[in-house]
């Protein structure tokens, strides 16, 4: 049979165009000529850049906006796209983003407008149990998230789609909310809508470069004349990489293209037009009706790269890309599997239609940090119909007002490097990127390619101790350590880590012993950890202008003596979290930040946005090797290899020292773990690293030392309570909200960002709250575990989502933090008080199973072998005083 299918597909006609079986040649231009000036040019026709104008048009802007296509509108990858719109997304922000395409395409059907928008939901089969749990957690998390589904047994599955075969399934999950459009025809809606509105479309134009000065968009040259602009959106789709680099300086938008296929068959009589769309995961295809045929495709495990060489053309025809029947059979087998019938079907065609992915498989969008006024818009892989609508109304909010509506954080172009923007890092990264879609994805899941390119000078030697690599931001980080197996090593190959890091369940991790191990040595003993991915930043100024620049940015008082370290938050004008960061005064005039892995230009882009010219900033996150010795012992360790007195009256908590460690000198040393237990951060230069790491182990071995992963410490955070950005807050958490409004100093002299908002919120009171849970009867050996994202349940009713998840060593229970509402029965939100909390019945649901829980709005003070005064003193002082502690109160309560 598959032979069969093979030869008859062989003979079929060559590839055109999915929606209309046709090549668009209507042209909807009604100049040629681009105008003089404008206030915005969107480059690319496609569906994303006809929504990002509809929206300005829609918001006013209509006279002041031209688009620019090189070859005709909607002949970009619009035409060949598959048309799903699923709503389920890996996050809400992309659910959000999602639903409001959905409404988009619902008002132009409702104006007689053509958008093929059929709501004929989608059917999720599963033949693994690992995959049914992963549709038992979205059952759970549609709660939260507003999606209506439903998980059906395999028979049921059958019900809703008869052409499938189930005898190997376990199951699958309904969601009736999702359907198909035609990118194509949305596309021409959408173009003749902004047209109405005063868009002016040019096709055939070809932007040659953008031009800006001073960091801002001031014009864009293009084959037919110069349009001058305040704002440039690049919507480009695959050539969004290359119109990136005709700008100086270059806009990364990393993006590489993949052959992507499209099955059609001829018409089958019968075919139910209101057939769902079908997406069997575990085979990695999908297929779903077309005007009474069947359009069938998949994303492979292992993707076949195109255009190589970058080079990529503005032509259909000549974009139009070879058959490849071996490296499609993977896809062909399954669909026959499970769609015995296409056997038996007239097939027409295999199109070859590339798409673009980026190198994390998401979407791309936001203002480029290179270029002010510069937006990208791109990235959609292969769902731009279902994209389009909620970014290009996102973008267009961001042109007019400067924000939008959306928490769009973890989609911006901001979370890029320049590695990333490498083409030989793209070509191999983009073979495993698509498979994403629809694999199986684990907790804490691992890209396998692109590996090896940003490691700390004592990578080698933590390799030697059975470190188990993870990587973020391109950097090699030590998930846990492995020293049973350290004889697997081979020495000499140095292409890939020694060993990648992996969970592949949602139950109890293969990792769990190891990371038992080192939290133990943390909290009892002595352990070692590599902090050197964190982002380091240097500010300084002649004057006092970074004192005064820091001040407005900080909702914390960074005016403090030298040799401090405040922890503070920078606050956008809402309130929310832009940036989570600890600065240590070095002197006067000089601070050094300390911010998440993540933030590395997307904190760095906030401050320059906001500091002045005579404040310098220098990115030192590669100068120095961070590592933080943590635990009891810690001091006195230190102390061995230092003549600096480390008694904390010498040396409290939260300061800072230049020490020397060993033989080495000029250690910036921080008295803080970002953990919650005794320790040191040493930020040692390069050249230093291996010295100092070996003298700590050398002198270590007497306490014990053990090299304690980044996940063991995720332990010990999510143990004490202790919120991260990018997992717990975000743009949208104020301080407030998560139980650090002493981190907020309101009666500071400066009118920081953000202010206003805080002093709003404390004056009505919070209506979103941080808590911890500590579940309590959940068997961690047998039970699913809570990976986060799970909902919170009150009294049994709905009431949050869990962020950061993990196992508490010393609850010996599974720790949840998560943000909780009251909300009534009307919808209306009320204050959330600790009252609220503390009379609440907690449950947390866990791929279906409901759990009790114990709430906890204060870190909790935990037990130790070893009982430290000092320690204890100072967390009990700042629970109770609720306030940051300066030096005199930590030696006063000691």
């Amino acid at each position: 049979m598959l032979l069969r299918c093979q030869s008859i597909l062989k003979k079929s006609i060559s590839c055109k165009y999915l929606s209309t079986n046709a090549e668009p040649t209507a042209s909807i231009a009604d100049t040629v000529q681009p105008p003089r000036n404008a206030r915005v040019v969107v480059c690319g026709g496609g569906i994303m850049g006809a929504s990002v104008v509809y929206h300005l048009a829609k918001m006013g802007w209509g006279n002041d906006i031209v688009l620019v296509e090189q070859n005709r509108v909607g002949g970009g990858t619009t035409w060949h796209s598959s048309g799903l719109v699923g709503v389920f997304k890996p996050s809400l922000a992309q659910v959000k983003l999602t639903k409001s395409s959905v409404e988009l395409y619902e008002e132009l059907e409702k104006k007689g407008l053509p958008t093929g928008w059929k709501q004929c939901g989608s059917l999720n089969v599963a033949r693994t149990r690992d995959r049914m749990t992963l549709f038992r957690r979205m059952k759970a998390q549609a709660e939260s998230w507003q999606i209506e589904c439903e998980v059906l047994t395999p028979e049921q599955c059958k019900e809703k789609c008869s052409l499938l075969n189930v005898s190997d399934l376990m199951g699958g999950i309904w969601i009736p909310g999702d359907g198909v459009g035609d990118p194509y025809e949305t596309c021409l809606s959408v173009v003749s809508e902004a047209k109405k509105l005063g868009v002016r479309i040019i096709e055939n134009c070809t932007v040659k470069k953008v031009n800006q000065s001073n960091s801002r968009v001031t014009g864009v040259e293009t084959d037919l004349g110069f349009i001058n602009c305040e704002y440039f959106v690049n919507c480009a789709g695959f050539w969004a990489r290359g119109v990136g680099q005709l700008s100086e300086p270059y806009v990364k938008v990393p993006l590489h293209a993949v052959e992507h296929y499209y099955l059609h068959t001829k018409p089958i009589p019968g075919l139910d037009p209101m057939l769902p769309v079908v997406r069997d995961q575990d085979g990695y295809i999908y297929f779903r009706e077309n005007k009474g045929r069947l359009l069938a495709g998949g994303f492979e495990p292992v993707a076949k790269p195109a255009f190589e060489d970058g080079k990529i053309p503005a032509n259909s025809k000549d974009r139009e890309l070879p058959e490849d029947w071996d490296h499609f059979h993977v896809l062909l087998e399954q669909l026959l599997h499970r769609v015995p019938s296409l056997g038996s079907a007239v097939l027409d065609k295999l199109c070859n239609g590339p798409e673009a992915f980026s190198p994390d498989c998401k979407w791309i969008v936001g203002e480029a940090p290179e270029v002010k006024n510069y937006l990208v818009a791109a990235g959609m892989k292969t769902v731009g119909i279902a994209a389009a609508g909620g970014v290009g109304k996102a973008t267009a909010e961001l042109i007019v007002n400067g924000e939008t509506e959306f928490d769009m954080y973890e989609l911006e172009v901001s979370r890029f490097l320049g590695l990333h923007n490498n083409r030989k890092f793209l070509r191999d990264r983009v073979k495993e990127v698509p498979g994403l879609h629809y694999g199986l994805i684990y907790p804490f899941h691992e890209f396998q390619t692109g590996r090896n390119l940003r490691m700390s000078p004592v990578y080698p030697k933590l390799r030697e101790a059975g470190a188990v690599f993870g990587q973020v931001m391109g950097y090699e980080r030590p998930t846990w350590f492995d020293p049973e197996h350290m004889e697997e090593q081979d020495s000499q190959d140095w292409s890939t880590p020694y060993r990648m890091a992996y969970t592949n369940t949602y139950g109890k991790p293969p990792w769990f012993d190891f990371v038992a191990r080192e939290y133990a040595a943390c909290r009892e003993g002595v352990g070692i950890s590599d902090y050197s991915s964190f982002t380091k930043i240097d500010l300084w100024s002649k004057g006092n202008e970074v004192v005064e620049a820091l001040q407005f940015v900080c909702s914390n008082d960074v005016d403090v003596p030298v040799g401090s370290i405040i922890h503070t938050g920078m606050q956008n004008k809402h309130g929310g979290y832009e940036n989570d960061c600890s600065l240590a005064r070095l002197s006067e005039n000089h601070y050094m930040m300390i911010a998440p892995t993540i933030q590395q230009t997307r904190c760095k882009v906030w401050l320059q946005k906001h500091l002045p010219p005579t404040v310098a900033l220098s990115d030192v996150t590669s100068t120095f090797t961070a590592l933080c010795v943590m635990g009891p012992f810690t001091r006195t360790l230190l102390s061995e290899l230092t003549d600096t007195d480390l008694n904390p009256r010498n040396f409290p908590f939260f300061t800072f020292k230049m020490l020397d460690i060993g033989l080495a000198n000029g250690i910036r040393t921080m008295n803080l773990t970002h953990t919650g237990e005794l320790g040191y951060v040493l930020y040692i230069p390069n050249e230093f690293a291996l010295h100092v790491y070996s003298s700590l182990i050398q002198a270590g071995e007497k306490y014990g030392i053990k090299h304690a992963g980044h996940y063991a410490t995720r332990a010990l955070r999510v143990e004490k309570f202790y919120a991260f950005w990018g997992q717990d807050l975000d743009t949208n958490t104020t301080p407030l909200e998560c139980g650090r409004v002493w981190r907020v100093k309101f009666d500071k002299k400066v009118d920081f960002i953000g202010r206003d908002a805080l002093l709003k919120q404390r004056e009505e009171g919070v209506k979103r709250m941080y808590l911890q849970l500590i579940i309590q009867d959940h068997d961690h050996e047998t039970d699913q575990w809570p990976w986060g994202g799970e909902p919170i349940y009150r009294n049994g009713k709905y009431v949050g989502m869990t962020t950061t998840t993990g196992y508490g060593f010393t609850f010996k229970r599974q720790v949840c933090l998560g943000f909780i509402e009251n909300i009534d029965e009307n919808g209306v939100h009320h204050k959330v008080t600790n009252d609220f909390i503390t009379s609440g019945d907690f449950e947390v649901d866990i791929a279906g199973i409901r759990y009790h829980a114990r709430a906890n709005i204060h870190s909790p003070i935990l037990p130790t072998k070893h009982p430290d005064k000092e320690r204890d003193a100072y967390q009990a002082t700042r629970i109770k005083n609720n306030e940051d502690l300066n030096v005199n109160q930590i030696i006063k309560a000691v």
